[in-house]
C-alpha cells in the first residue's frame, strides 16, 4: 500500500492547442507508464469525437510511478479539456488535485482560458506549477511570455518551467517539480472510508465503471459499500488504477485516485459528485459534490424518422451518465413530432453530443435552432424561466424580459482592438476595461447578451484578428432587456420549431433575413407559398414562394379563346383547392436559417 506522503495528485490545465494531451503523453513515456511500441499521439484521446477534432473533451485519469530521490512516487494525472464549454469537466478534476501544470504556449502566450483555468485553480487552493511549452519552436518569445505569466497571472517568473512536450526536452524536470512542489494528499489510510466519485463510463460488458479519488479510508475487493447520495449499496466486484488502460488491484487508500465496478447495470444509479463510504456502521461524511452546472444554450433534437423516438431517449440516457453536464426533456412540435428539448453549457457542447449522438448512436438527427434562457416576470408577479421561444407568453402579459448576461474577455494582438471594440459595440455590448499584457497584446473586457455571443461571435473575433484572438466568459446573471418573440408562418400556420426571441432593433432586420433565407431553402410547390414575420399580429416581412406551373394550353393551336380560359379556369380551381388542404414540407436546412442575424442586411442599406 502507499503512503500518502508518497502519492501526488494533479492535472494539467491550459487553452485549447497550448499540449496538455502531448505533454499528458510524453510524462507517461518519462515514468516508463507506457513503452514506446504501445505509444501513439494523444493516447488519452480515446473517443473518435476527440482524435477527428484535436481537441480533449472527457477527462482522463492516469497512474505512472517515478523514482525520485531514493523514493518511489505514485503520480496520478487527471487529463482536461481546455475548451470553454467543458469548463465543468475541469473543475470537477480540480477538485481531485492538489497540484495543477499550468501549460502556455511559448509562442501564442497567455490566452483567455488560460487566465479562466488559472483562476480556478486558485479557488481550488491548488499548487500551481507553470511551464512553458514548445520552446523549441524557431519561433518561440519564451522571454515575453515569461514576463506576460507573471504579469497576467502573478506567478514567480523563476518558477516557470521550460518544456517542449513534442521533443520530451524538460518533461523529467516537470515530473520532479510536480513531486517536488505539490503537496501530498492529506488522507488517513485507516480512518472510515470517503471517497469522491468525479466521472463514471458505461461498459456494455461491464455496466456502470466509477471513477473515483479516496479521501480517506481504504477500499478493498469484495467490500460492500455505500453511495450517500443514492442511498444504495453495492458490492465491490473490482477495484484498480488507470495505467492508461484499466489495472486491477486489491485495494485503493486514501489519496489514490481508481475505478470501482459493482455490478450496477442501470446508469442512473450512478450520481457524479456523490460519496463512497460504508455499508456497515457509521459511514463518513459527505463530501460536498459539485455545483451544479448551468445549462445556457437549448436546442431541440429531433429524429429525422420518427420510429428513432425510442433509439433516441435510449441514446440521451446513456450520453447523460458520461456528460452530466447536458440535460434533456421530451417535447412536441407541429413540425417535426416528438422529440427532446436539450440544454448545453455551450455551442461546442451542443455540437459534440449532437455528433456523438449521429455515430455512436447511429440515429439520423433533426436539430433546431440553439437560443439560450430567458427569466420572464408576468403582470401578475410571476417569475418563469423560458427555454423555448414558444413558452413566451404575449407581449401583454409580459412585465419584464430579461437576458443573460455573460462578461467576455478577449485576449488578442493590439492592432485588432479597434475591430473588436466595433464587432461588441455593434452588439450592444458594454465596455468593462481593457489589460496591456505586454506591449504587443492586450485583454479587453466586454459585457455582453449571451444570445449574441453564441451565434456567431466566436467566428467574428477569427475572422477580425486573423485567428490569433481567443475569448471566454463567465455569466453575470439576469438584466432586463427590450425583447421579442417573433414567428414564422408559413402559409399562415405559426412554426413553433422557427421562433426565435430577439431584441425589437433587430427584427425587422432579422425577419426580413429569415424569410429570404426561407425562401431560398423550401423548395416549390405545385401552390403559392406565403412566408411571414410576424411580432404578435404585426407582419414585419413577407416573402412569396410562387407556385409552379403547367402550360395546360400546350396542345391548344388556333381556335377559339374561350376553350383555353376554360382550362385555366380548371386550374386555378385546382390550385386554389390543393392550397387548402396541401402541407408545405420544410427541409432541416430551413430550421438553421433562423441563425441569419442579419448583418449581412444591414451591410447593404
Amino acid at each position: 500500500m502507499t503512503s500518502p506522503a508518497y502519492i501526488r495528485n494533479f492535472s494539467i490545465v491550459a487553452h485549447i492547442d497550448h499540449g496538455k494531451s502531448t505533454l499528458a503523453d510524453r510524462l507517461m513515456e518519462v515514468t516508463g507508464t507506457v513503452s514506446s511500441r504501445d505509444m501513439k499521439e494523444q493516447l488519452l484521446d480515446d473517443m473518435d469525437l476527440e482524435r477527428q477534432r484535436g481537441i480533449t473533451i472527457k477527462a482522463r485519469a492516469v497512474t505512472m510511478h517515478y523514482q525520485f530521490q531514493g523514493h518511489k512516487y505514485e503520480i496520478n494525472l487527471i487529463d482536461t479539456p481546455g475548451h470553454v464549454d467543458f469548463q465543468y469537466e475541469v473543475s470537477r478534476s480540480l477538485a481531485c488535485c492538489e497540484g495543477a501544470v499550468l501549460l502556455v504556449d511559448a509562442f501564442q502566450g497567455v490566452e483567455a482560458q488560460t487566465v479562466a483555468n488559472a483562476y480556478a485553480a486558485m479557488e481550488h487552493n491548488l499548487t500551481i506549477v507553470p511551464v512553458m511549452n514548445k520552446i523549441d519552436l524557431n519561433h518561440a518569445r519564451p522571454a515575453e511570455v515569461r514576463a506576460e505569466m507573471e504579469h497576467t497571472l502573478a506567478v514567480n517568473a523563476d518558477e516557470i518551467l521550460g518544456c517542449s512536450a513534442k521533443t520530451g526536452l524538460g518533461c523529467r524536470e516537470v515530473i520532479e517539480a510536480v513531486i517536488a512542489r505539490v503537496p501530498a494528499p492529506a488522507g488517513d489510510p485507516k480512518a472510515t472510508l470517503q471517497a469522491m466519485i468525479f466521472d463514471a463510463i458505461y461498459d456494455e460488458y461491464r455496466g456502470a465503471i466509477t471513477y473515483i479519488r479516496v479521501m480517506n479510508g481504504t477500499v478493498t475487493k469484495g467490500q460492500r459499500i455505500k453511495f450517500l447520495q443514492q442511498g444504495t449499496t453495492h458490492e465491490v466486484l473490482e477495484l484498480g488504477h488507470f495505467a492508461p488502460q484499466r489495472k486491477a488491484a486489491n485495494k485503493l487508500s486514501a489519496g489514490q485516485v481508481g475505478y470501482l465496478i459493482c455490478n450496477i447495470k442501470s446508469l442512473d444509479k450512478v450520481h457524479i459528485g456523490d460519496t463512497v463510504s460504508v455499508a456497515e456502521g457509521a459511514p463518513a461524511t459527505k463530501l460536498a459534490g459539485y455545483l451544479q452546472p448551468k445549462r445556457m444554450v437549448f436546442c431541440g433534437l429531433y429524429p429525422s424518422d420518427g420510429q428513432d423516438f425510442k433509439q433516441l431517449r435510449e441514446a440521451l440516457d446513456k450520453l447523460l451518465i458520461n456528460d452530466p453536464s447536458f440535460e434533456f426533456s421530451p417535447e412536441t412540435s407541429d413540425a417535426l413530432g416528438f422529440g427532446f428539448r436539450c440544454g448545453f453549457l455551450g455551442l461546442l457542447h451542443m455540437e459534440i453530443i449532437q455528433q456523438r449522438l449521429e455515430q455512436e448512436a447511429d440515429i439520423d438527427l433533426v436539430q433546431t435552432a440553439p437560443n439560450v434562457t430567458y427569466e420572464i416576470v408576468k403582470k401578475n408577479g410571476a417569475t418563469i424561466e423560458v427555454h423555448t421561444p414558444q413558452d413566451v407568453p404575449d407581449q401583454g402579459d409580459i412585465e419584464e424580459f430579461r437576458q443573460p448576461i455573460v462578461r467576455i474577455s478577449f485576449v488578442l494582438p493590439t492592432e485588432y482592438i479597434g475591430g473588436i471594440m466595433k464587432l461588441c459595440t455593434d452588439r450592444r455590448g458594454t465596455y468593462v476595461r481593457t489589460e496591456y499584457l505586454s506591449p504587443t497584446r492586450a485583454m479587453l473586457v466586454y459585457d455582453l447578451a449571451l444570445a449574441d455571443v453564441i451565434y456567431d461571435l466566436h467566428d467574428k473575433l477569427k475572422s477580425t484578428t486573423r485567428g490569433y484572438g481567443t475569448m471566454d466568459y463567465e455569466l453575470l446573471g439576469y438584466e432586463p432587456g427590450d425583447l421579442v418573440r417573433m414567428d414564422i408562418l408559413v402559409k399562415n400556420d405559426r412554426i413553433d420549431a422557427l421562433s426565435i426571441v430577439c431584441d425589437r432593433r433587430d427584427a425587422d432586420v432579422r425577419g426580413r433575413a429569415v424569410i429570404k433565407k426561407l425562401k431560398q431553402e423550401i423548395p416549390r410547390h405545385m401552390f403559392e407559398v406565403a412566408l411571414q414575420a410576424a411580432i404578435g399580429t404585426r407582419v414585419i416581412a413577407r416573402e412569396t414562394i410562387s407556385a409552379m406551373k403547367k402550360n395546360v394550353t400546350a396542345k391548344c393551336y388556333g381556335g377559339d379563346i374561350t376553350r383555353k380560359r376554360k382550362l385555366w379556369e380548371k386550374q386555378k380551381e385546382g390550385k386554389k383547392r390543393m392550397k387548402s388542404i396541401g402541407s408545405v414540407d420544410i427541409p432541416q436546412k430551413a430550421f438553421l436559417a433562423v441563425l441569419e442575424t442579419g448583418e449581412d442586411e444591414q451591410k447593404k442599406r
